[in-house]
């Protein structure tokens, strides 16, 4: 048998690999668009010396104005009616989102510095102040139907105790659905040098697990607490309209109404654009490059318009509530912070007077 010939193992392929270069090598290969990742968003420099700033003024608005109004509605000797206890146990959630604000501050401008452990408690105190306050306000206006739909029910029902075990239950399943915030590590960014507080999930799970907790939230915090206030106020309002002497009844009315709406318009922009955003990482929507970086940049603006809720109810009650302004009156008058005010006044006045007959 003869030897196979060596020349046939070792063939010129020189010209089939230039040909394979040429498709390589060419210059004008353009990407396709829908393949390319997206970059990932920063924030500019000046927009995050500004963002910190904001969430400080945040801070020393809505601390001593929550506690101011939590020391008047907390100071009354009768028993609170369910709708004040409400507004009280809205207050002191507002109270833990202010207290998360200088956190978030910082981080803004110089990452997270403040360790894992606080990471997770941060993040499980906004949790829980943010599903609070929304079922507080849920709360609220299921107490304003059945005082003014169902009075007769109301009157039989024991209120006060209810109303007590559902603030009880509210900080129970706030405290419930803020535990995926102990998910939170701090972590290096992938972008930068700087530490970040973000959720760390399995990697093989991850993407279901911020489903999860988005829809979650969707659901829970912000889509099922309004099926019931939106009906709930919407019935009571017409029955007011329908009622003699309701103008009276829908003047008290006045402070929940507006607390309910300022939640809304606070919150509602958050929502859709994280809506938005959960949409295009389920793949629900397709999305190209220029609406990613869209809503990255909406996220974060409506997320700033949300925090500024925590200052707002103070201002609602200080300029709609008639009553919290006697109330507020009444502690002033019992403090003597009225009189030595008025003394204080009284010497700024003689004094005057003195230099003015002086010098003329």
């Amino acid at each position: 048998m003869s030897e196979p010939n060596a020349s046939f193992l070792f063939l010129d392929f020189s010209s089939f690999y230039d040909s394979l270069n040429v498709s390589y090598n060419d210059t004008d290969f353009i990407p396709d668009p829908d393949t390319v990742p997206c970059d990932s968003f920063s924030i500019p420099d000046a927009a995050a010396v500004a963002l910190s700033v904001f969430y400080v003024l945040i801070f020393l608005l809505a601390i001593p104005g929550n506690l101011l109004v939590g020391v008047v509605i907390g100071l009354s000797k009768q028993p609170l009616p369910p709708s004040d206890l409400y507004l009280l146990h809205l207050a002191v959630a507002d109270l833990l989102l202010a207290v998360t604000l200088p956190f978030w501050a910082t981080s803004v401008t110089r990452g997270w510095v403040f360790g894992d452990a606080a990471c997770k408690v941060v993040t499980v105190l906004q949790e829980l102040s943010f599903y609070s306050s929304i079922l507080f306000l849920t709360c609220i206006s299921m107490d304003r139907y059945m005082v003014i739909v169902r009075a007769m029910e109301a009157r039989r029902a024991n209120r006060r105790r209810v109303s007590w075990a559902l603030c009880a239950a509210v900080w129970a399943v706030g405290a419930l659905l803020s535990t995926p915030g102990l998910l939170n590590s701090a972590l290096p960014s992938g972008t930068s040098n700087q530490t970040t507080c973000r959720g760390q999930y399995e990697q093989g799970s991850a993407d279901e697990w911020r489903l999860a907790i988005r829809m979650l939230r969707h659901t829970l915090g912000f889509l099922a607490p309004l099926a019931v206030m939106l009906p709930c106020y919407g019935v009571t309002v017409r029955r007011l309209l329908r009622v003699r002497g309701g103008f009276q009844r829908q003047r008290a009315m006045r402070v929940i109404v507006c607390v309910v709406a300022a939640f809304l318009l606070c919150w509602t922009p958050y929502h859709v654009a994280v809506m938005a955003d959960t949409f295009f990482r389920a793949k629900i929507v397709p999305y190209k490059c220029p609406a990613r970086m869209a809503v990255d940049r909406a996220m974060l603006a409506t997320q700033s318009l949300g925090l500024l809720h925590s200052c707002v109810n103070p201002v609602l009650y200080a300029f709609v509530g008639e009553k919290f302004r006697r109330r507020l009156g009444h502690i002033v008058r019992k403090t003597g912070l009225a009189e030595r005010t008025s003394v204080a006044r009284g010497s700024r006045s003689s004094m005057s007077s003195e230099i003015t007959s002086t010098v003329m």
